[in-house]
């Protein structure tokens, strides 16, 4: 009887807030090699918060697997916070370009008509080659590869996946939330200053 794949598994995004330090890039990546976890997609941008760099990485996994991955995560000093959601909870896309020549693009009035179709637009055009961007979900970007392959397709590119949290308040609002309800301690004065003449009498 042959295995059935388990129906638990299924891609996840994860959020991590972190500061931006050398060699921590590196440090996260191990985590997943360690469990022979595969990285669909990885990205790491600046965040909403001056300093805070914000990581999304895309795992196919079960969601025990994925909890406890961010939990591991988030034992590394540099990272405030780590979220997980299933691609339900996310609004996300990626972005692609396509290298076709010119002359195709020129003669084949098809074509153009199927890059708009596929909501293409130019941003490279020269007298060799015309370079098009797209953005949305993995299944549209493959589509129009298979579109343009037809066609001398040169060059194909596709960028990590980028994602918003639909249900959140953002990291910001929860970092305000928190000094709020948990000030730092304020400074304490030298127990010693208010006897200054004693103290410092010879």
């Amino acid at each position: 009887m042959s295995q059935q794949p388990s129906i638990d598994r299924q891609e996840y995004n994860i959020t991590a807030y972190t500061e931006n330090q050398v060699g921590l890039l590196n440090r996260i990546a191990i985590i997943f090699s360690r469990r022979k976890i595969n990285i669909e997609s990885l990205n790491v941008s600046p965040s909403e918060i001056e300093g805070i760099h914000r990581f999304n990485i895309v795992i196919h996994e079960t969601e025990e697997v994925v909890s406890k991955l961010a939990k591991q995560i988030e034992k590394q000093i540099e990272v405030l916070k780590v979220y997980y959601n299933t691609n339900a909870d996310v609004i996300w896309q990626e972005m692609a370009l396509y290298k076709v020549p010119t002359d195709v693009i020129a003669e084949k009035a098809i074509v153009e008509r199927l890059l708009r179709e596929n909501g293409a637009r130019a941003v490279v055009i020269r007298k060799d080659y015309t370079v098009f961007e797209t953005t949305g979900h993995r299944e549209e970007t493959d589509n129009l590869i298979r579109v343009l392959q037809p066609y001398g397709l040169i060059e194909f590119v596709r960028s990590a996946r980028i994602a918003i949290i639909k249900a959140s308040d953002g990291f910001n609002h929860k970092l305000r939330e928190f000094e709020r309800t948990e000030p730092s301690a304020e400074p304490a004065e030298n127990e010693f200053l208010n006897s200054r003449s004693k103290v410092f009498t010879m």
